[in-house]
C-alpha cells in the first residue's frame, strides 16, 4: 500500500484568538474564555485561553477560580458561541478547497487526508502552508498543522509545533521523531497508565517500543497491544469523513452547591430545552436519555434510560430527566453540576407510526414555532414558565 499523507490542523487558542482578532485592545493580553470568576469565587472551568494567559499556568478545563488566582489581572470573557461557529465555518470552507476528505474533531480541529490532492501545491508542506496562509488572510487567525503518514503522528506533530507552526514527519523520520517523546504523548496513555509505565522505568515512547508485545498484553490486555502498535508507528486508522452526530448534550454548573428542588428542576427544564432545540436543528430524535450529576466534593454519577420511542420534545426529555434525578432530589443532595444528554439516533429516518399522532404533530409545531422565535430574537426571547 502506498503511504497516506494525513494532516492534522488545530486552530491556535481558537476562542481567545477570535476575541483578540475582533478587539485590538485584547491583543498581547492574557485572555480567558469560560465561566465568570467572580473574584476567585466563581464556578465552572476555563474553556480556552490565550497564549499570554498560558504563561501564568492557565490551561483548558482548569477551575475558573484557580485561573483567577494564577492571573487575576487577566481579561475573563464568557464567550460568544455564534461568533466562534461563524469563524469555524469559514475555516472549514477553506479546508474543503484542498480535499473532500475531512474528519472534524471539534469546532477548531480536524484531520485531512491530502494523499490524492497535495500535488496541486507540489508537496504536502506546500499544501499546509497554503492552508495556513488562506486562513490567516481570510479569517484573520493562525493554525498549526502536523503532517504524517498516520493520524496519531500528525496529531502529535501539530501539538509539537504550536503556535502557528507547520511540521511534516516523513515515513523515514517517524521513529527519530516519535521515540524520544514522553510516554504520555502516545494516544491512550492517561495519568493512570503513565504511573504504571513509569514504575516499569518506561518514560519515553522509545522505552515502550523495546518491551516485548507479550509483556504489554499481560499488563494491559488489548490496550497493551494497541500501545505496542502505536509505539511501532502502526496505526491503520484512516480519516473518517462520516460526521454522524453520536449524541447531543448540555450541562450547567451552579454558582453554589444546591439542594433546592425548584432551582434544580428549573435548570433541568432549561437544559432539556437546549438539547431539544439542537436535536431539531440536526433533524434528530433519540431514544437513550442520560443525566449527569456532580455532587459537592466532585463525585459524579450518571443515570440513563431507554425511551419507548425516539423523541426531540423538551417536555418528554424534562419529565424523564426529573424521574432519573429523583433519588438525588429526595435525599436533598448538594448538587454542583447537572447535565442532560440524548443519544441512540439509529434509524432516525424511519417513521415510527404509519398514522401520525395528532398530539405529537401539535407538539412538533409548537416546538418549531419556539425555535423560529429563538433563532430570530435569541435564546432569552421566549421560554417555558418553569425554566
Amino acid at each position: 500500500m502506498n503511504p497516506r499523507t494525513i494532516a492534522h490542523i488545530d486552530m491556535d487558542a481558537f476562542f481567545a484568538a477570535v476575541e483578540q482578532r475582533d478587539n485590538p485592545k485584547l491583543r498581547g493580553k492574557p485572555v480567558v474564555i469560560g465561566a465568570d470568576p467572580k473574584g476567585g469565587a466563581g464556578r465552572g472551568v476555563v474553556s480556552t485561553c490565550s497564549y499570554e494567559a498560558r504563561k501564568f499556568g492557565i490551561r483548558s478545563a482548569m477551575p475558573i477560580s484557580q485561573a483567577y488566582r494564577l492571573c487575576p489581572h487577566a481579561v475573563f470573557l464568557s464567550g460568544n458561541g455564534a461568533k466562534y461557529r461563524k469563524a469555524s465555518e469559514e475555516v472549514f470552507a477553506i479546508l474543503e478547497r484542498f480535499t473532500p476528505d475531512i474528519e472534524p474533531i471539534s469546532i477548531d480541529e480536524a484531520f485531512l487526508d491530502i494523499t490524492g490532492s497535495y500535488h496541486f501545491h507540489k508537496t504536502p508542506s506546500g499544501t499546509a502552508f497554503r492552508i495556513k496562509q488562506d486562513i490567516k488572510n481570510e479569517v484573520g487567525l493562525t493554525a498549526s498543522i502536523g503532517i504524517a503518514p498516520m493520524k496519531f503522528v500528525a496529531k502529535i506533530a501539530s501539538d509539537y509545533c504550536k503556535p502557528d507552526g507547520l511540521l511534516e514527519i516523513t515515513q523515514e523520520k517517524i521513529f527519530d521523531f516519535l521515540w524520544p517523546l514522553p510516554i504520555e504523548k502516545l494516544w491512550g496513555v492517561g495519568p493512570k497508565s503513565k504511573v504504571i509505565l513509569n514504575s516499569m522505568k518506561i518514560t519515553t515512547i522509545g522505552d515502550l517500543a523495546k518491551l516485548p508485545q507479550d509483556e504489554l498484553y499481560e499488563k494491559f490486555g488489548e490496550h497493551g497491544l494497541h500501545l505496542y502498535n502505536l509505539s511501532h508507528a502502526v496505526d491503520p486508522r484512516g480519516v473518517e469523513t462520516d460526521d454522524e452526530i453520536k449524541s447531543v448534550s448540555h450541562e450547567h454548573t451552579f454558582d453554589t452547591d444546591t439542594a433546592d428542588r425548584e432551582e434544580i428542576e428549573s435548570t433541568l427544564l432549561y437544559l432539556s430545552e437546549k438539547v431539544s432545540r439542537r436535536l431539531r436543528k440536526y433533524e434528530l430524535k433519540g431514544r437513550t436519555l442520560t443525566i449527569k450529576v456532580r455532587l459537592k466534593g466532585f463525585k459524579t454519577y450518571t443515570r440513563a434510560l431507554t425511551l419507548p420511542e425516539r423523541t426531540n420534545f423538551a417536555d418528554t426529555i424534562y419529565k424523564k430527566s426529573v424521574d432519573l434525578l429523583g433519588e438525588f432530589i429526595s435525599q436533598k443532595k448538594q448538587i454542583r453540576l447537572i447535565g442532560v444528554r440524548i443519544a441512540n439516533f439509529e434509524d432516525q429516518y424511519v417513521q415510527e407510526s404509519l398514522f401520525r399522532d395528532q398530539v405529537a404533530a401539535k407538539n412538533e409545531n409548537v416546538h418549531k414555532a419556539l425555535d423560529l422565535i429563538k433563532n430570530k430574537f435569541g435564546d432569552r426571547a421566549i421560554h417555558r414558565g418553569g425554566s
